[in-house]
């Protein structure tokens, strides 16, 4: 697993560590895709990008957030368009990119107390 966890304000949770289809969260073990709140997180039944719908992401419309970060797997890809609309029409920015740099980009904007989520497909790193 590769650690990545930075400094952060009391309260917040950081993604310490993701690779061989697990994740490790303030202090707790994840097995497969998660979704992460600067308070929360909970597993997420979303295997691949082309499995995203407005239902899988249906809780993080119900709990705002400004910015919503796409962890897709391997590799970045690109969401669809109509999706990306109804998360912009909710109000929230939404960044699809490789997991690694979506859990490096969460833990810096959790550093500056920003109000972000992240959608994270497992990967085998």
């Amino acid at each position: 697993m590769i650690d990545i966890a930075p400094a952060v304000p009391r309260g917040r949770q950081i993604i310490q560590s993701y690779g061989g289809g697990r994740f490790r969260i303030a202090g707790s073990t994840y097995r497969g895709s998660v979704l992460v709140f600067p308070e929360t997180t909970r597993l997420w039944p979303v295997a691949s990008v082309g499995a995203l719908t407005r239902e899988s992401l249906a809780h993080v419309v119900a709990n705002p957030v400004d910015v919503l970060l796409i962890g897709a797997g391997a590799e970045a890809a690109f969401l669809d368009p109509g999706l990306r609309a109804a998360l912009r029409a909710a109000g929230i920015i939404v960044d699809a990119m490789a997991t690694g740099a979506a859990c490096r980009t969460f833990n810096v904007l959790v550093a500056e107390d920003r109000n972000v989520a992240a959608a994270l497909i497992a990967t085998n790193e």
